[in-house]
């Protein structure tokens, strides 16, 4: 027999980093703080201090971790071969759904209550949110987006309203009024469709009229059902007057007895999706068996219903790939702060601190976008604000997530093999490579952003609106300048629909380097426009010039 300590040591573990937990996330990101001081001067950030220490903590990296390790398990029937269509999910996924509804992700801004800034503080608390775990915001998303559209049905909304809007999350399989707090999903996508909502052929047939107004008998399928736990859904189908929104409860009132527990509605899920990432989600497909639906807003009038959904999940959209941004940033700061190579830290290595700082500059316009966006629907009463937050919601979507999956994949390299692999703290990287191109994807592809973005030009005098956004910076870089003088003839004329991806890039840069001239360093500003603008940048991460003041900007990025 021989004992551990009769072999000589093989070698010994030194210059491998640490875990980046336990750290205030909010404290960390000055360009976070930056835009909310920016454009809500004086808000108290007591709440939004309080989660970004809760998201940095290494329990919710733990939740996170096991969320996504141990995916949802669909039970289409029970062990006696009744039909019960339900997901099961890892205590950790109900764990990091209940932070998130104590932080007022979901319905909080729609409160009457909720004050000045209620966009911009649940933008910034998303943004937190998504740098611990982004993939269980879906429902959260989905409920955010859906609130205001329901008052297309007064009757539906009263009774729904307050507990989508309340601050707690009650996963229980029962009857909305017996639940401290409600989420919602949507039903948009169809096998044969796919973005063109206007080929579905999910019919509702009419079923009557009773306490909820409308109601209707659905007959069809969604191929992509996010979310089918949620307790309601906001559903197309093709109604006599036309393509139609609807809304559908899991469970089913008895309006002749408050007491009654309910039935299960005729959603039957055939199966869930296997997804690329996004594993703590259940996305779904399911069958409308004559699922009980209501009429929510004017039949044969759907499509507008969702496209005012859509922009408030598309804002999500540009928040959550810039948060997934913010915590590559800092997970590779933090890295290459530690780790040495060629006999000083990575951080110090020239092309190493290039990469870093075209990286920082590149999150800081996605923060700086992003917030300016959530703004805009805080002011929605302003014709300035109104016109920006139709033309801001395409640009950001397209921009940020355009970019998104090329930054994760060069924070990854930054780690090198580390960020390749799935365990321990250098596997959150591997999990938000995953997730990022889904945001791209998720409520519209680049090209539908890209249309979007041309038939918002036709609201309103956009290009007046562009200009007025763009002139605090008149004057502050000659490259911003010829950009800025370019766009309003480009905006008045119509870009035709082969031009409409660079118009979207165009406007995102220029208002980008707008707010970062307001709300940045000066180092960050120059950078930004010397690179994205003057045409000195290459065509990759870490290609800035050699007279940018790398300490400065690297200097603002570290995440502690």
């Amino acid at each position: 027999m021989h004992s551990e300590t009769d072999f000589p040591a093989t070698h010994t573990v030194f210059n491998q980093v640490e875990p980046l937990a336990d750290t205030d996330l909010l404290a960390g990101n000055r360009a976070l703080e930056s835009a909310l001081a920016f454009h809500t001067p004086g808000l108290d950030t007591t709440a939004l201090q309080s989660l970004g220490a809760q998201m940095g903590s290494r329990a919710m990296q733990t939740h996170a971790r096991l969320a996504n390790t141990h995916p949802p398990v669909l039970h289409s029937h029970d062990r006696l071969g009744r039909r019960v269509d339900q997901v099961e999910f890892h205590p950790s996924y109900h764990a990091l759904m209940d932070a998130a509804a104590q932080a007022g992700l979901h319905g909080s801004p729609w409160d009457p209550a909720a004050g000045e800034g209620a966009h911009l503080r649940r933008a910034a608390a998303f943004m937190l949110f998504t740098e611990a775990e982004p993939s269980i915001l879906c429902p959260i998303s989905m409920t955010y987006a859906v609130l205001p559209a329901l008052r297309g049905n007064p009757a539906v909304f009263e009774a729904w309203a307050p507990g989508l809007m309340a601050r707690a999350y009650d996963p229980g399989f029962k009857l909305y009024r017996h639940k401290r707090g409600l989420t919602m999903g949507m039903g948009m996508t169809e096998k044969q469709g796919g973005s063109d909502v206007r080929a579905n052929t999910t019919q509702a047939i009419p079923d009557g009229e009773d306490a909820w107004g409308p109601r209707f008998k659905l007959l069809g399928h969604k191929w992509f059902f996010s979310a089918p736990m949620c307790d309601a859904f906001l559903v197309l189908a093709q109604s006599p007057a036309g393509l139609s929104c609807f809304f559908v409860p899991r469970i089913l009132p008895d309006f002749a007895d408050p007491q009654s527990p309910g039935t299960v509605n005729a959603i039957r899920i055939q199966r869930l999706k296997d997804k690329l990432g996004n594993h703590a989600n259940a996305s779904s497909e399911v069958e409308f068996q004559h699922a009980t639906a209501w009429l929510v807003g004017v039949e044969g009038r759907g499509v507008p219903q969702i496209l005012e959904m859509g922009t408030m999940t598309r804002l999500d959209c540009a928040l959550g790939t810039a948060g997934l941004m913010r915590q590559a940033l800092s997970i590779a700061l933090h890295h290459t702060s530690q780790r040495q190579a060629f006999g000083k830290a990575l951080i110090e290595q020239a092309l190493m601190r290039n990469v870093l700082a075209d990286l920082a500059i590149e999150c800081e316009a996605a923060c700086a976008l992003s917030m300016r966006l959530a703004s805009a629907f805080d002011h929605a009463s302003n014709p300035h604000e109104l016109l920006m937050g139709r033309l801001l919601t395409p640009v950001a979507k397209y921009w940020i997530c355009k970019r998104g999956a090329a930054f994760a994949q060069e924070a990854m390299e930054c780690l090198g093999g580390n960020g390749y692999v799935e365990e321990g703290g250098e596997g959150t990287m591997a999990r938000i490579y995953r997730e990022m191109p889904l945001n791209s994807i998720w409520e519209g592809a680049g090209n539908i952003m890209a249309l979007d973005l041309l038939r918002a030009l036709r609201k309103g005098d956009t290009a007046a609106a562009l200009a007025r956004e763009l002139a605090p910076a008149r004057g502050a870089h000659p490259a911003l300048d010829r950009l800025a003088a370019s766009l309003p003839t480009r905006v008045e004329l119509m870009a035709t629909e082969m031009e409409a991806r660079r118009l979207a890039q165009d406007v995102a840069l220029a208002v980008q380097a707008a707010l970062l001239y307001q709300t940045a360093p000066t180092a960050v500003f120059e950078a930004f426009c010397d690179s994205r603008l003057g045409g000195n940048w290459g065509y990759s991460f870490g290609t800035l010039g050699a007279a940018v003041d790398f300490d400065a900007i690297l200097l603002r990025a570290m995440p502690y």
